[in-house]
């Protein structure tokens, strides 16, 4: 069984997926300016798979490269092309996922 990607998700689905917590997202959103989640009516946030990826990316650099949201800044306005090793990890990711839906499965 595959899972089926979705058009948008919530973001309690992001911050479970990225595990972080939501406010982390929240000041992201307002420190980075290519993350802009779409609002609903009633101001809930709806994020693309890009959103994610972006979202991945920042993680990546700050809590595992050790980059200052600044620096972070700088390194994303400067590099326009996605990052190979993190194209990597996001695949690697998926598989894992897709791995422990088919245990849960079984």
């Amino acid at each position: 069984m595959v899972a089926i990607e979705k058009l948008y998700y919530t973001i309690s689905e992001v911050a479970e997926q990225l595990r972080l917590n939501q406010s982390v997202l929240r000041y992201w959103e307002s420190e980075f300016n290519h993350i802009q989640p779409r609002k609903t009516k009633k101001g809930d946030r709806l994020y693309t798979q890009k959103d994610i990826d972006d979202l991945r990316m920042i993680f990546h650099l700050l809590k595992e490269k050790g980059f200052t949201i600044e620096g972070a800044k700088k390194f994303l306005k400067e590099n326009k092309a996605p990052n190979t090793s993190l194209q990597i990890l996001q695949s690697l990711s998926k598989i894992k996922h897709q791995l422990e839906q088919l245990k849960n499965n079984l």
